[in-house]
C-alpha cells in the first residue's frame, strides 16, 4: 500500500508539472505572432543625421538607410527614412562635391521610402563662403534648418541615429 501511495504522489507531481508547462510553451510559440500583430500596420520611422563630409561616414549613413529599408521590406512592414544633412554633411548632396551622388540617385529611384533633406542654412553659409551658387542633387529637398528638422522628427516619435 505504501508503494502505491508513493507512486501516485509521484504521478500527481509529474502531471502537475506538465500542466504548468503547457501555458509556458503556448506563450513561447505565440510570442512571434504577438510581435507581428503589434507592428502590423505600424510605420517605422528613422531619421539619420549626417554632418560629416567624410566618404566613409556618408557611405555608412547610406548603408544604414538601405539596410533598415530592406529589413522592414522583407518583413512586409512599412518604413520611412529621412537622411538629414547639415554642416559639412551637405557635401553629400552637393552636385559639385558629392562622392556618393550616383548612389543617392540609385537609392532614390529604387527605394522611395528613403528621402534626403538638406539644410538651407548650411547651403546659404557655403554660398557666402565660396561666393558661388551651391547646387544640390535633384533628390535633395531643402529644409530651413537640418537641426530643427531632426528635432521635429524626434518630437514626432521618429527613431534617430547618427552613424
Amino acid at each position: 500500500m505504501m508503494f502505491f501511495r508513493q507512486t501516485m504522489q509521484t504521478a500527481v507531481v509529474c502531471l502537475a508539472g506538465l500542466l504548468l508547462m503547457v501555458p509556458l510553451a503556448a506563450n513561447e510559440t505565440s510570442e512571434p505572432n504577438a510581435r507581428l500583430s503589434i507592428s502590423a500596420g505600424k510605420v517605422h520611422r528613422l531619421a539619420i543625421q549626417v554632418n560629416s563630409a567624410e566618404p566613409v561616414a556618408l557611405n555608412l549613413a547610406l548603408n544604414n538607410a538601405t539596410n533598415v529599408e530592406e529589413y522592414y521590406k522583407n518583413r512586409g512592414e512599412k518604413v520611412e527614412i529621412e537622411v538629414v544633412v547639415f554642416g559639412a554633411g551637405l557635401h553629400m548632396l552637393r552636385e559639385d562635391t558629392s562622392p556618393v551622388k550616383d548612389r543617392i540617385k540609385t537609392i532614390a529611384e529604387t527605394k522611395p521610402s528613403i528621402s534626403f533633406q538638406a539644410c538651407s542654412n548650411t547651403q546659404e553659409n557655403m554660398h557666402k563662403a565660396e561666393n558661388k551658387e551651391i547646387r544640390l542633387v535633384s533628390q535633395a529637398k531643402l529644409v530651413k534648418s537640418g537641426v530643427v528638422r531632426l528635432m521635429e522628427l524626434q518630437e514626432q516619435g521618429w527613431s534617430y541615429i547618427r552613424p
